[in-house]
């Protein structure tokens, strides 16, 4: 008589104790985040974190966000450089968060695999953890997914979730924006974490690139270009918010620097922003010659070179700067706010770029 074998999880293709193994390595990164309002430690079905240390404020605003980077990953996959991408997870959120003006308090992630190979996953891991270090926000848990038969063994997807806190009194936003208001942009880091579809289609489909290409124009390979880590520009908000006036921040990401602005723009005004404060980086140059990409399609996809914006007082804009600049953030600026007129939409660009 035959023996068969039952069907297990294993069989199926989820290994338990690879997740576990995972846990184990994540701990240690996971620890360096820690604020003194966090509870408990990582292996609970829940992060806790503790709500008194909001009774210094007057009127607590949570704000929250969550977001993802898109298929940069998969340029971390072809890489199979693991620990930057958590970085861009962690920017993607809680600088979203701090255009409030509100300060970040934690994070949770979720980490979708086709296969758990601890070291990969402890990697990313050690990424978001050192985001929450650069953005001041602990990492109070997370899930690592495996789903075989849905993913390829080294396909990954990662998400995550924010909150932050902000007096009631001190939210930032379109209300407080006035006419004759400076805009001051900060530059990026390079593409960030937006617009990789286009980026991946012209520089592999059209241009026939290799990620191990040496481009001279950026000192390192196209793939150590398109891999770098989004800025983290939490903390430099927040710091700019103390030292200074500010009535509003617009995170540039998808959709491109015209209409994140316009997002916070008050209906009657307009943002002016003069392209020739600035010359965008070498990557941004590739990706419009390589794919032929006119100017405003390139636009209303990448960044070009600014990864947050703020709107301050005139006479608040030398303080900004100097509070910048200490803070090692190269920020100019960059345009102004009028009055909208016949204007159609919140911002525009304005002139060429700067060579």
């Amino acid at each position: 008589m035959s023996q068969t074998t039952g069907a297990s999880y294993a069989s199926a293709g989820v290994d338990i104790e690879a997740g576990d193994r995972a846990v184990e390595l994540m701990k240690e990164w996971v620890k360096k985040t820690q604020r003194p309002e966090v509870l408990g430690g990582l292996g609970g079905f829940a992060g806790y974190f503790d709500a008194s240390a909001l009774k210094r404020y007057e009127r607590p605003l949570l704000a929250s966000a969550t977001d993802g980077v898109g298929t940069k990953v998969d340029i971390a996959r072809q890489m199979g450089v693991y620990d930057t991408i958590g970085r861009d997870l962690v920017a993607m959120v809680m600088d979203d968060i701090v255009v409030s003006g509100a300060e970040p308090l934690f994070m949770t992630d979720y980490i979708c695999v086709g296969k758990v190979h601890p070291e990969r996953v402890a990697a990313i891991v050690k990424g978001i953890a050192e985001g929450c270090v650069l953005a001041g926000c602990a990492l109070v848990g997370g899930e690592t997914a495996e789903h075989p038969g849905l993913l390829g063994p080294d396909d990954f997807d990662v998400a995550g979730a924010g909150t932050g806190v902000v007096e009631y009194d001190r939210l930032l936003g379109s209300d407080r924006i006035r006419t004759g208001d400076a805009v001051i942009a900060m530059a990026s880091s390079g593409l960030h974490s937006n617009g990789y579809s286009l980026v991946r289609h012209v520089v592999f489909d059209r241009a026939g690139m290799a990620l191990d290409q040496q481009v001279e124009e950026f000192g390192r390979t196209l793939g150590e270009e398109l891999l770098e880590p989004t800025k983290i520009y939490s903390l430099d908000c927040l710091a700019l918010t103390r030292t200074t006036e500010v009535h509003a921040f617009s995170h540039i990401t998808g959709g491109g620097l015209a209409a994140n602005l316009a997002r916070v723009i008050p209906d009657g005004l307009h943002a002016v922003v003069d392209r020739s404060t600035w010359t965008p980086g070498a990557v941004f140059d590739l990706v419009g010659t390589a794919g032929q990409v006119e100017r405003l399609e390139l636009e209303k996809t990448l960044n070009m070179g600014v990864g947050m914006m703020a709107v301050v007082p005139a006479e608040s804009v030398d303080a900004a700067l100097t509070t910048l600049a200490d803070r090692g953030v190269d920020a100019w600026v960059a345009g102004e706010i009028t009055e909208r007129g016949d204007k159609a939409t919140g911002a525009e660009l304005i002139g060429d770029y700067a060579k």
